[in-house]
């Protein structure tokens, strides 16, 4: 007779892997399978203008499919963003050339609305990736990218350039070389900045994915299988059981990817704090206690540590220390060199403001783009009423969510959902609503701009918060400060580099929301506000391609310059005034 014994409580104790990596382990290979079949249905013939294979169907069905499929073009968007954060962001705050150069150009990519991106890289990705629906998902992937990886860079460059200045003395005093001093100095102190800017450019990223996904190209409308595709597609069906189920979807894959990946990554976070004392509560995730009490990490870490020791040492070895910055002035040769590369720059950007200036005046004329001129300066009214307001009305709600750990646990869920959810998902509703009561889309449409760039000055209030270290906070505390003063003496010094990073993306995501906000659709009416971001969704629509460029310029030169004459200087100010 076979007498069956179960393994008691201390052999299972024993045991090289516990509950925890089981779950790590089928958690991991479950992601794996579904990103491998949902990304096996890219891989597919097509050659425009064929007709795509898989036509968008409003059955429910249909909508996790959807929902994986454009979850994923999000994270590999997400991905490109962020190695692209790291070197433009890095080489802009390290090297004062490059930086004259590559921060106005950032301003420029930031103005140049998605569907611009769209209309004129579509062609080349389909040339790419000839004969497959690659071409597609690429367009569509970039499309994303760019609706994301604006806000983390500028979040990246604004955290290098306000590093403490006792963090930077130690570095010189320790001669550490540049690679270390990136991964253990500049990194650690713009976590948790990047934190939520990614989190938030994330979530800006929905509220394109509907653009990104109906794609234009040789005079035929693709739509790509996604969340996006079906909400157009219900829209233009006016199948209000569809868009219902589709915000329902979208909530629940909001709140997964939060439980599954912000919420950990907010809570890991949380170890790069600059202060001397600790916070009495910090942020807690189930997931990465899971992590943390699973085996198998620790175990695959220890097993990659000798080759993790290589590639530090090489490059600690190949990057020299961090010189010292000069004090005496620049030799005769290096203001030569200087004057050469200034004069380059400046003809190369006359050069090419005079051929872009040649073509729109050759093919529209004065009197439009004079026209073109007056409709930015209503936009950009829209954009400044929406960055006051939301100031004003985020701004104290972010610093209280960051300084008090119970009430962010009630109320960061609720932001980061609201943030996420893409705004653009509602208009249907908001457009019969305007239809109903009668109200001009020339103020609704601040409504629609302001439901998708407002969350980008409460995430970086709330990062700004959370960055003012607990022991200046006590003393300000025993010191008896309270309401103006404590504003004035430590809150808004402490958030000032935050805000601006706030304010300056949610001004740019204001003027690309604005292609989308000025110009909406129930069924076959049709609403549009009187701007710029009105006129180049309509010449998008019809492939005026002359329009397109004086309109994408326009609202280009509108954002450099304002950047150039108010937010650069507030920047400066941060960098030289508020840092601790």
């Amino acid at each position: 007779m076979i007498r069956l014994t179960f393994p008691t409580r201390e052999t299972l104790r024993r045991l090289p892997f516990t509950s925890a990596d089981v779950a790590v382990v089928l958690g991991a290979l479950a992601l794996i399978v579904v990103t491998a079949y949902v990304g096996s249905t890219a891989l597919v013939p097509f050659q425009p203008p064929e007709v795509l294979p898989e036509p968008i169907s409003l059955d429910v069905v249909h909508l996790p499919y959807y929902l994986a499929r454009s979850t994923l073009r999000m994270f590999i968007a997400l991905f490109f963003s962020l190695l692209f954060t790291f070197t433009y962001g890095y080489v802009a705050a390290h090297s004062p050339r490059a930086e004259r150069v590559l921060i106005p150009l950032l301003d420029i990519l930031q103005s140049v609305p998605v569907l611009g991106f769209l209309s004129v890289t579509i062609t080349l990705f389909i040339a790419l990736f000839r004969g497959s629906l690659l071409g597609l998902e690429a367009a569509s992937i970039f499309a994303i990218f760019t609706s994301q990886v604006w806000n983390m860079t500028f979040s990246f460059y604004q955290s290098l350039r306000t590093i403490p200045r006792e963090q930077q003395e130690m570095a010189r005093m320790f001669r550490l070389p540049r690679w270390q001093y990136f991964t253990k100095v500049e990194v650690p102190n713009s976590m948790i900045g990047l934190t939520w800017n990614t989190m938030m450019s994330f979530g800006g990223g929905w509220f394109f994915v509907a653009a990104s996904e109906a794609i234009s190209v040789l005079n035929q409308d693709y739509r790509l299988p996604g969340i996006g595709a079906y909400v157009t597609e219900a829209a233009d069906q006016q199948d209000v059981g569809a868009l219902v189920a589709a915000i329902v979807a979208m909530g629940i894959m909001i709140v997964l990817v939060d439980q599954l990946v912000w919420r950990p990554i907010i809570a890991w976070a949380q170890k790069f704090r600059n202060e001397q004392s600790e916070a009495s509560e910090m942020p807690t995730s189930w997931v990465l206690n899971l992590w943390r009490a699973a085996r198998l990490p620790s175990l695959i870490s220890e097993a990659l540590r000798p080759a993790s020791e290589f590639i530090n040492r090489a490059l600690s070895g190949t990057l020299s220390p961090k010189p010292r910055q000069r004090l005496s002035g620049r030799g005769g040769a290096q203001r030569w060199v200087e004057w050469v590369y200034n004069s380059l720059i400046a003809a190369l950007v006359a050069g090419s403001a005079f051929v872009l200036i040649r073509f729109i005046l050759s093919e529209v004329g004065l009197i439009e783009v004079g026209n073109a001129f007056m409709l930015g300066l209503i936009t950009m009214a829209r954009v400044a009423v929406l960055t006051v307001v939301g100031t004003l009305i985020w701004v104290p709600i972010g610093v209280a969510i960051g300084f008090n750990p119970r009430l962010a646990r009630l109320i960061q869920p609720v932001a980061q959902f609201l943030s996420a959810f893409p705004a653009n998902f509602l208009f249907p509703f908001v457009t019969v609503a305007l239809i109903a009561t009668g109200i001009s889309l020339d103020v609704g449409s601040i409504l629609l701009m302001s439901l998708g760039a407002q969350w980008y000055i409460l995430f970086n209030a709330i990062a700004g918060a959370q960055t003012i270290p607990s022991d200046l906070r006590e003393m300000a505390a025993n010191m008896g400060l309270r309401g103006w003063k404590l504003w004035r003496r430590l809150i808004i010094p402490g958030i000032f580099s935050a805000w601006v990073t706030g304010g300056v993306t949610a001004a740019g995501g204001a003027w690309n929301a604005s292609i989308v906000a000025e110009v909406v659709s129930w069924g076959d009416t049709h609403l549009v506000a009187t701007g710029l971001g009105a006129y180049i969704a309509r010449a998008t629509e019809v492939g005026d391609w002359p329009r397109i460029a004086l309109g994408v310029a326009v609202m280009s030169l509108f954002v450099v310059a304002i950047n150039r004459l108010f937010w650069r200087r507030l920047y400066v100010l941060a960098e030289s005034k508020y840092v601790l």
